[in-house]
């Protein structure tokens, strides 16, 4: 990931083809050390390709993959009904609010 980030941030940069030193150039300015292999794949595989072809056709296929995120509501509402009512105790009863997680107890802050 982070040496496509490199790549990305070159591209944006102006140089829309950058090389692998350029890659490792980045990386080292951050203090990061490149992985040869990897990076040797990456250039392979983006070598003579437009990124912005491979993000525009990257998001196409994403936008065909569902996601679970609404298929739970109908279940639970199709199995209230058919579980008929709920006793008038359970329906009066307050529900209980999640508590949120502090990130205070973690012992640092976000710019420390």
């Amino acid at each position: 990931m982070k040496h496509l980030a490199a790549y990305l941030l070159l591209g944006l940069g102006g140089n829309t083809s950058p090389s692998a030193s350029d890659i490792k150039e980045v990386l080292e300015s951050v203090g990061i050390e490149a992985d040869s292999e990897r990076l040797d794949t990456l250039i392979s595989e983006l070598e003579g390709k437009d990124i912005n072809e491979l993000i525009a056709s990257g998001s196409e296929k994403l936008a065909s993959v569902p996601s679970g995120g609404a298929g739970g509501a109908p279940a639970a509402g199709g199995a209230a009904a058919a579980g008929g009512a709920a006793p008038a105790e359970e329906a009066a009863a307050p529900k209980e609010e999640e508590k949120e997680e502090s990130d205070e107890d973690m012992g640092f802050g976000l710019f420390d």
